[in-house]
């Protein structure tokens, strides 16, 4: 699967997956020119993660996303699809309870997490609506969302350079650095059809979350959501 436009069958985008995940997050730091350490630092603070408190990192990959929640005290639990991706957590972290799970059927009980997040994984599920009503029903009442995925630039010269560097740059640095480049050639088209910052924040109170807002990262070459599931 390396096309964007695609149907994001689970199967296919697992398979994907599994084969980057040994050295994915070497790729993810390289492509992102280190920025995605500072991006998953602003995750972290929002997500306020403490002891005591149940989180869940939704396409959490090899783990290495939960390891800031996880050390904050909170009993964190990272889920992904792609068994690939989790066996190679288990080999980096093995001490967290990683979790094989697909985002529109979450295998947990309804309103057991005080803190559900994904980062740089909602715009490769199949059914974004069905995962943000999973993610909104296996929360709390009271409890948050936050969302960090790829969006779109906001000043109209960043955004000619971001799209000439995915469509252009990204390839060649991915064949340089990944074990399947191919994959990073559909994340870069996944991320130009992705919608934009208003459109999300609207998908997300579709799904009954309130309070939702967003703050841009890197002049929205990233965008932080945030939301809260009333209290009943």
């Amino acid at each position: 699967m390396t096309r964007a436009s695609l149907d994001k069958k689970p199967y296919d985008v697992a398979s994907m997956f599994d084969a980057v995940a040994e050295r994915y997050d070497l790729t993810n730091d390289v492509l992102s020119l280190g920025q995605d350490r500072r991006w998953r630092k602003e995750v972290a603070r929002a997500v306020d993660a403490r002891p005591g408190q149940r989180v869940l990192d939704l396409a959490a990959g090899t783990g290495t996303s939960s390891l800031p929640f996880a050390l904050a005290g909170a009993f964190t639990v990272p889920c992904d699809f792609s068994l690939g991706m989790l066996r190679e957590g288990r080999r980096k972290h093995g001490w967290l309870p990683l979790t094989a799970g697909d985002a529109t059927r979450l295998p947990f009980k309804d309103g057991v997490f005080d803190a559900v997040t994904i980062s740089f994984g909602l715009r490769n599920v199949q059914d974004t609506d069905a995962a943000l009503a999973e993610l909104f029903r296996v929360t709390r009442p009271g409890g948050r969302v936050v969302i960090c995925e790829f969006s779109h630039p906001t000043w109209g010269p960043l955004r000619t350079v971001y799209e000439e560097y995915l469509m252009r740059a990204l390839p060649p640095v991915a064949r340089a650095v990944s074990s399947n480049p191919e994959a990073y050639v559909y994340l870069a088209e996944s991320i130009q059809s992705w919608p934009d910052q208003p459109e999300l924040a609207r998908r997300l109170q579709k799904a009954g979350w309130s309070k939702v807002a967003w703050r841009n990262l890197s002049g929205g070459i990233v965008a932080l959501h945030r939301g809260t599931r009333p209290k009943d």
